[in-house]
């Protein structure tokens, strides 16, 4: 008998299932090409209560075992997207990892994030990241989401933004200068920015200047990067050494490292957001215990240093890719030269806003948000149970043509007066999230990644490393370049 591979059992045994319909999955491998030309049987998910007038899912499981997880993992939005076009706004995608209903499209976006009965948890968060992130602010719900983010409000006012650019403006300047690598084709972008962004944080967020205690702030990033990626795990258990279990001890890492030195913050007080969380109350008085500190600390280090540095990313690529957007930005940067950068500064930036939030567009860092349905409700007139996932994809919405002209070019000059194509929509464009659970944090982002970038395009011109190159993703979580993105920095002085 002839020996076969897990995956070709499983997919020979899905063949008695199968009807063929035209699907294209970009990005495919060998295997998952084998995926085209399929659909899948539909069955109805949950029927309605009668009289109820509500209307049934429909949904489907994929293969069997891996369900859809190949042309997710491969195809991300795009298989996404064209989920939305085959069976509408509502659907229940069955899945080893995660079965849930999917609410794609601008109005289902609308409808789950404004949440105006609070018919949708955070708690679907938590087998995907909750013992790696537990007790942040993405994670919480209702009353006590609302009590955490207004004492956590005082770390992103205007003057405290104001405090945490000249620190962002120095590790930016200095490992531009003496880390990084002119000339060389094969310098990869990513993994260059991701090491950036962590130093910044752990100068901007833990209060360590840059260049001192090297070997703790790299053990503590290592954390940082490993406890990010264990949601992506395959097994979901603590079973050593896999993922999971490597996630859950940089957890244990990084919570014993905060700990021992919140003491400390409490009695003195500086501009580093530690600090800040260590001091803060809201108007009531209210503040944070050291368990609750050890726990947004944690969280907000992840999703600072993770969304700037695939939005960079993003950027690099599309403006080497198109040197006339280089230029534009250039010139504006050097409007506002080489001095120390403060806030009134970077606002002048305004050309680099249009190309960050159409690095945003194209490639969204979250391209997806985890809901629970509290209780038996309805969404866009169809029946959803208590207890059921409800996943969003804003990142499709950005794809749309029927909200964006050309959707799939680069063209910033869409967010400007008059055109305004963000606009047509509440949630054409939401890279944030809405509602109550928008971003604390993205005005400090999107500093960041303007003073990094006019700090680049200062020193390089951005090169694509051949002729017609285009980056492959991985969407097992936020889309990561699978080739690292190789960009060439060319020296202009």
């Amino acid at each position: 008998m002839p020996t076969i591979s897990a995956t070709d059992y499983w997919l020979d045994q899905a063949k008695r299932r199968l009807k063929p319909t035209p699907v294209t999955i970009p990005g495919m491998g060998a295997v998952e090409k084998r995926l085209k030309n399929t659909e899948w049987d539909q069955f109805v998910f949950a029927e309605p209560p009668a009289g109820s007038g509500l209307k049934a899912i429909k949904g489907d499981a994929g293969l069997p075992v891996i369900g859809h997880m190949i042309e997710t993992f491969r195809g991300g939005p795009d298989f996404i997207l064209e989920q939305y076009r085959k069976h509408g706004p509502i659907y229940y995608s069955q899945s080893p990892a995660l079965s849930a209903v999917m609410a794609l499209g601008p109005d289902a976006t609308q409808a789950v994030f404004t949440n105006r009965n609070k018919d949708f948890s955070q708690r679907a968060w938590d087998p995907i990241i909750g013992p790696f992130f537990d007790g942040g602010l993405m994670l919480l719900d209702f009353d006590e989401h609302l009590f955490h983010r207004r004492i956590m409000q005082e770390a992103f006012t205007r003057s405290r933004l104001s405090g945490y650019v000249p620190h962002v403006d120095s590790v930016a300047t200095r490992v531009l200068a003496n880390d990084w690598v002119p000339n060389d084709p094969r310098f990869l972008f990513y993994p260059a920015i991701k090491e950036l962004t962590l130093d910044i944080a752990s100068e901007v967020f833990m209060g360590h200047p840059a260049g001192t205690d090297r070997e703790l702030v790299t053990t503590i990033n290592q954390a940082f990067t490993t406890t990010t990626r264990a949601g992506n795990a395959i097994v979901r258990k603590p079973v050593p050494p896999l993922t999971w279990w490597r996630g859950i001890k940089a957890r244990e890492t990084l919570e014993h490292y905060f700990s021992s030195r919140i003491g400390e913050k409490r009695r003195s007080e500086s501009t580093d957001m530690f600090s800040v969380l260590c001091h803060s109350a809201d108007e009531d008085g209210g503040s944070f215990t050291d368990d609750q500190i050890v726990s947004h600390m944690i969280f907000l280090m992840m999703a600072a240093h993770d969304t700037s540095t695939s939005t960079m990313t993003t950027m690099a690529y599309h403006l080497a890719a198109n040197p006339q957007w280089q230029d534009r930005l250039r010139e504006e940067s050097e409007r506002i030269g080489d001095g120390p950068l403060d806030i009134e500064a970077l606002d002048k930036l305004e050309t680099y806003d249009l190309v960050v939030n159409e690095s945003l567009r194209m490639m969204t860092p979250l391209p997806f948000n985890f809901r629970q349905t509290v209780r038996d409700t309805e969404l866009l007139g169809y029946y959803i149970p208590a207890d059921t996932a409800v996943v969003t994809w804003p990142s499709i919405n950005h794809r749309l043509p029927e909200l964006w002209t050309d959707p799939e070019k680069f063209d910033p000059e869409r967010f400007a007066e008059p055109r305004n194509e963000h606009k047509r929509h509440r949630y054409a464009f939401a890279p944030f999230g809405g509602g109550a659970h928008k971003c604390i944090g993205m005005v400090f982002g999107q500093l960041e990644i303007k003073t990094v970038m006019h700090r680049l395009l200062r020193r390089y011109r951005l090169e694509l490393p051949k002729a017609g190159y285009t980056p492959r993703y991985d969407y097992g979580g936020m889309p990561v370049p699978l080739d690292g993105m190789p960009i060439v920095l060319r020296p202009l002085r």
